[in-house]
């Protein structure tokens, strides 16, 4: 049976969830600064969880020209912006402030009354922006990311490297999704392709997850592996307590 000691997986542990979210705010912060040298502009895909959150209010104050970056959400519940649960709102509250207001967001839920429904507009929302130089991803305790949830009806599609960008996916509903089973979200393809793609964790059922996902099985029943296996993608794990 496989465990996390014995993969060559780049897992960095932290004291503190301060320390991680300060050691990659200064590296997501180079990285956006770096791709607006090079091109003029820079992408971020982003995650809603209370993980990250600590690392979006830092990464709010990083001292870059806002205005040519462009912050686009990994995945969505199919709720309105002010209802719970929205993504939307959580990367307004906290990393939409200060000096990154000033970005350009781009959320994945429409009027449309599901997600299949809204696919082709918010797969056009994506025009232009060509592939993020960061994604910053959590992963739950039933092994999913993003949106690609254990057998769930558009998993397929989510993990799909070609094709459309978004999928939307229907969730069988557990403790991990609450009600919100209909979500939206970016697929493999869209995300494995960024110069930096990073998984952050917390807590000891995030890591025995982990475990749990690094051993031998199918990848729908944790769909995270998807990540994990792919030998060509800029994958970091970071975990605290």
């Amino acid at each position: 049976m496989a465990c996390l000691a014995d993969t060559a997986l780049p897992l960095t542990v932290h004291e503190t969830g301060e320390d991680m979210a300060a050691l990659l705010a200064d590296r997501i912060r180079d990285d956006l600064s770096r791709a607006l040298l090079e091109r003029g502009t820079a992408v971020i895909a982003v995650s809603g969880g209370s993980t990250p959150a600590a690392l979006y209010r830092r990464l709010s104050q990083a001292d870059l020209d806002w205005s040519r970056v462009t912050i686009v959400l990994v995945d969505e519940r199919w709720v309105d912006f002010d209802a719970p649960g929205s993504n939307a709102y959580f990367i307004h509250d906290t990393l939409l402030q200060g000096p990154a207001e000033k970005a350009r967001f781009i959320g994945l839920k429409t009027s449309a009354e599901t997600p299949l429904d809204a696919q082709d507009e918010v797969e056009s929302r994506l025009d232009g922006i060509g592939v993020p130089d960061v994604v910053v991803l959590g992963m739950g305790a039933d092994g999913h990311t993003a949106s690609w949830f254990p057998r769930a009806q558009g998993l397929d599609a989510a993990l799909s490297r070609s094709g459309r960008r978004v999928a939307a996916v229907q969730a069988a509903q557990t403790d991990v999704t609450g009600p919100h089973t209909q979500r939206m979200t970016l697929t493999l393809g869209a995300i494995a392709g960024a110069g930096r793609i990073v998984l952050m964790m917390a807590g000891a059922s995030k890591r025995e997850a982990l475990e749990r996902a690094v051993e031998p099985g199918p990848i729908a029943d944790q769909p995270v592996r998807a990540l994990l296996r792919a030998g060509d993608v800029a994958l970091e794990i970071h975990w605290t307590e």
